[in-house]
């Protein structure tokens, strides 16, 4: 199960001729005492109890004993001191009881390397020391960060052997392990198994829903939980939050917003940044804007969150100053902002200062490029219409490409008329993800470009055979407006006029005229499509913002367009 080398017991950095404290005279019997009471009432400083211990050696105390060591090791555990010293000190202990393994367990299950806290586990049950309540849900902490489910599942049937299965903090331990993992399922019938579910239960399972990409599930069970009585904490709002935003659901977390407020939680910083990035990811960035404005506390993440939001909803030149403020703020940016700064210079068509960019990523603040920042890159030359430096770029990246840098030179091909390079990139995203629709849509496109009809056909007929779908109007208003439907964007072999009437349908128009008909005037429209926005939509929706006199905010594939007063957040450029 664990590690077949236990820790050593013998190693120590202090003398090993110290006295026992049976052979104690009176004086030193004191001196014990007094350490153990400075180290009950040493609570705030690492440095303090370095003195401490530094008093006991001088005056011979033996920090052998137990009592001396546990209390020290709890001190320093608590403090989040470096593991390495209070493991020094455990190492010379004579006689450790239950409590000090169960702290050093914690100390490792706590830190950024766990796999010790298995290993004192295995250490522990050879040494005849019998777990307690308090070990397992360490030990599972430990399982959870290391994201073990193998492991997990050897703990769980040894919690179940030693009859600590019933303790409400060991089944919340369970449930954070099996959510930890990805297996969120088993995490929400261990749930329903309960017979008793505190807040830490009900967060658990929501927060697993939240973060494994099953957000409607997690708004569900807080539904659920406002049933039964149970009071939301600020753990349940950022796990709403994250939900929200991965729906796009706007309205609900509003009401989130509001009971953030209600209830005291609008000086949290985490809740903040969920709450920002929400907004965010939901296309109001002004709203995500003033959420920023309005921290009195903000970290890194506050300051990349606002970068990504910004870059994501068009606004790249924002983002740009923003993150020129953070660093005059000397905040260390972190991947994450590379990721906002390469895309939105990508999206404003800056290559020169994306590989600057890129260049000050790597040298100023060491941070090795992922596939995220390589596929920024990559979109940086492709959307530039550089399309051969695109794939030689891709060629030499010490990284192995996967299907999203493909689909993104795929569209690059398809957009700028790359037909034998386009059919390579499609070959390479059909190894890695099969039968994702909108690659059949840009290779169709390709081929019509080319007027090769029957390829088309063929691929059309491939579409139907693997039961791959894409998912009169406005129009007549639009072109007093100068509008003339880009018929070059059908790409099929009929008529001028066919080709107008098959423009009305697209499924953006459709939307925009749906809600023009159902929602009362001056209210914004949003919409989400899994395709990118073509260059016709892209106009007329540009004229319906402005004709209707409307907000209308578009997710596509990969960006939002917001939409007023006949312009678009990105310029044309996208």
């Amino acid at each position: 199960m664990f590690s077949k080398h236990p820790f050593p017991r013998t190693s120590c950095f202090y003398s090993t001729n110290l006295p026992t404290s049976s052979s104690l005279h009176k004086p030193e019997s004191l001196l014990v005492k007094k350490c153990i009471f400075l180290l009950q009432n040493c609570f705030s400083s690492k440095l303090k109890l370095r003195q401490i211990h530094a008093f006991s050696i001088r005056h011979g105390v033996p920090l052998n004993d137990p009592d001396i060591g546990k209390h020290l090791i709890y001190n320093l555990v608590s403090l989040s001191a470096p593991m390495s010293y209070p493991h020094n000190i455990f190492s010379c202990i004579r006689s450790s009881n239950v409590f000090t393994w169960n702290t050093m367990i914690r100390g490792y299950a706590e830190s950024e390397n766990p796999e010790p806290a298995l290993q004192l586990y295995r250490q522990m049950r050879a040494s005849c020391i019998q777990p307690d309540t308090h070990t397992y849900p360490f030990l599972l902490k430990a399982v959870a960060k290391l994201a073990d489910v193998r492991i997990g599942e050897i703990v769980h049937s040894k919690v179940i052997r030693n009859g600590y299965d019933s303790l409400a903090f060991v089944q919340n331990s369970l449930l954070h392990v099996y959510a930890a993992c990805g297996l969120v399922d088993s995490a929400h019938k261990a749930f329903e198994l309960m017979s008793e579910r505190d807040i830490v239960a009900w967060n658990s399972v929501i927060n697993g829903f939240a973060l494994n990409g099953k957000p409607n599930e997690a708004l569900t069970l807080f539904r659920e939980m406002g049933l039964e009585g149970v009071k939301p904490d600020g753990y349940t709002v950022l796990s709403l939050l994250s939900a929200c935003a991965e729906l796009g659901a706007l309205a609900l977390g509003r009401r989130v917003h509001v009971y953030m407020v209600k209830v005291g939680l609008t000086d949290n910083l985490h809740v903040n940044n969920a709450l920002l990035d929400f907004y965010a990811k939901c296309g109001s960035i002004r709203e995500a804007r003033k959420v920023f404005d309005e921290m009195k506390e903000r970290n890194a993440v506050s300051w990349s969150s606002l970068i990504v939001g910004l870059a994501v909803n068009g606004f790249g030149e924002e983002a740009l100053e923003l993150f020129k403020e953070m660093e005059t703020e000397e905040l260390v940016p972190s991947e994450v902002t590379f990721v906002g700064v390469l895309y939105a210079c990508s999206h404003c068509g800056m290559v020169d200062e994306g590989f600057s960019y890129f260049k000050r990523m790597k040298e100023k603040y060491g941070i090795v490029p992922k596939i995220e920042h390589h596929g920024c890159i990559v979109d940086l030359l492709s959307r530039a219409g550089l399309v051969k430096e695109a794939y030689q770029y891709i060629r030499n990246m010490p990284l192995q490409p996967n299907a999203v840098i493909w689909r993104t030179l795929l569209g690059a091909c398809a957009m700028h008329g790359h037909l034998t390079l386009g059919e390579y990139a499609r070959a390479q995203v059909l190894k890695l993800e099969p039968g994702y629709s909108g690659d059949y849509v840009l290779l169709s496109n390709l081929y019509a470009s080319e007027q090769r009809w029957s390829d088309v056909h063929v691929l059309r007929r491939k579409m139907l055979r693997d039961g791959v779908k894409k998912i009169p109007e406005i129009t007549k208003r639009l072109r007093l407006e100068g509008y003339a439907p880009h018929t070059e964007n059908v790409l099929a072999d009929i008529e001028e006029e066919e080709k107008e009437n098959a423009l009305s349908y697209h499924s953006e128009k459709i939307a925009v005229a749906f809600m023009l008909l159902k929602t009362a005037p001056g209210t914004p429209i949003r919409i989400v499509k899994n395709l990118r926005i073509c260059a016709d939509c892209h106009l007329a929706i540009k004229l319906t913002s402005k004709v209707f006199e409307r907000e209308i905010i578009v997710r596509d594939q990969s960006r939002f367009h917001h939409f007023r007063d006949g312009f678009c957040s990105c310029r044309d450029y996208w």
